[in-house]
């Protein structure tokens, strides 16, 4: 038997607020780490109105517009399924790549098991912040995005907006595996 080729894809998520079920995720994008072409985007219904409102301010979206043009969390999770499956094949298994991973993937999570009946990356992710901080020797302080984004020559930036800031991560996930 062959080990199956570990397909790194890098999701970022935008929410409503700080836990999955009392809040809505709103929206995901996501790539693959090492071929940043191949992305997927979509925006989500609210399962719920409830919202922090700072939340909502530093990602600009609306839960009202959201109500009318997102998608339907099952269709959500099943295109998104589909495209983790896409990106991969019989012989590559897909892993969560985060930049603090545990957030994204707790919403992540919550949602394919709830609305898709399973999740297609398991039950771990890989956290870059973690990664990072055991590659480098650094304190936790020295984990976030701007000072990592400064050491290692990054040129993009985190925005809020779900898809841009997938690419950001796997950026950052390439430099600090080839550092």
């Amino acid at each position: 038997m062959t080990e199956k080729r570990e397909v790194f894809i890098s999701v970022d998520v935008e929410t409503s607020g700080p836990i999955p079920g009392e809040f809505s995720m709103l929206t995901i994008g996501a790539c693959d780490a090492y071929r940043p072409d191949l992305v997927f985007e979509c925006s989500l219904k609210p399962i719920t109105m409830n919202a922090d409102p700072k939340a909502l301010e530093v990602t600009g979206l609306s839960l009202e517009v959201l109500s009318r043009t997102g998608l339907a969390p099952e269709l959500a999770m099943k295109r998104f399924g589909d495209w983790v499956s896409s990106v991969i094949d019989d012989d590559n298994t897909p892993v969560f790549v985060g930049f603090n991973a545990p957030f994204d993937w707790s919403f992540v999570n919550y949602y394919f098991w709830r609305y898709a009946g399973g999740n297609p990356f398991g039950f771990a992710a890989l956290d870059i912040k973690s990664l990072y901080m055991g590659a480098k020797k650094t304190s936790w302080k020295e984990t976030r995005s701007s000072a990592i984004k400064k050491r290692l020559g990054s040129q993009n930036d985190g925005t809020h907006n779900a898809l841009e800031d997938a690419k950001f991560q796997a950026e950052l996930f390439r430099l600090v595996r080839s550092s």
